[in-house]
């Protein structure tokens, strides 16, 4: 597969980028860049969990989102950004503890629009959570100062 990203990075980039983020507070770390995928993982603790002690949807959906648009923008074109236009999860299996990992790969990757989909995994390869994820491509914003 050819490699897909427009944009040069580093995982240590990627993780430093993060920091003092609703991504550092659910301790996500990016593990692996591939020439077509993007790959991260987030524990599986009391600060990821609902009431009734498992992965909360909400953490899997964060994760999910996070690895999409971190891909999509890493995707898209110098001078163009992506945000979020929809997401939809679908929590098929329970998890209690330990770490969960979320894989993004591109369905699609268009000039107005990006789709990815994100596979959460447990630590025995176990699909937790499969999410699909919608962006827009967007010219990148002028920073205000």
């Amino acid at each position: 597969m050819p490699r897909i990203w427009k944009k040069p990075t580093h995982l240590a980039r990627l993780n430093a980028l993060s920091e003092n983020t609703l991504v550092s507070h659910l301790q996500i770390c990016y593990t692996e860049l591939g020439d077509d995928y993007l790959v991260a993982t987030m524990p599986v603790a009391s600060f990821t969990h609902q009431p009734f002690g498992l992965l909360h949807g909400g953490a899997s959906v964060v994760l999910a989102e996070t690895l999409g648009s971190v891909a999509g923008n890493l995707a898209a074109p110098l001078g163009r950004v992506c945000v979020g236009q929809e997401i939809n999860a679908n929590h098929v299996r329970s998890v209690r503890s330990g770490f969960v990992t979320g894989k993004a790969t591109a369905v699609y990757i268009g000039g107005r629009s990006q789709v990815w989909n994100i596979n959460i995994t447990d630590e025995k390869s176990r699909l937790i959570c499969c999410s699909r994820l919608t962006l827009a491509v967007i010219a990148e914003p002028t920073p205000k100062v």
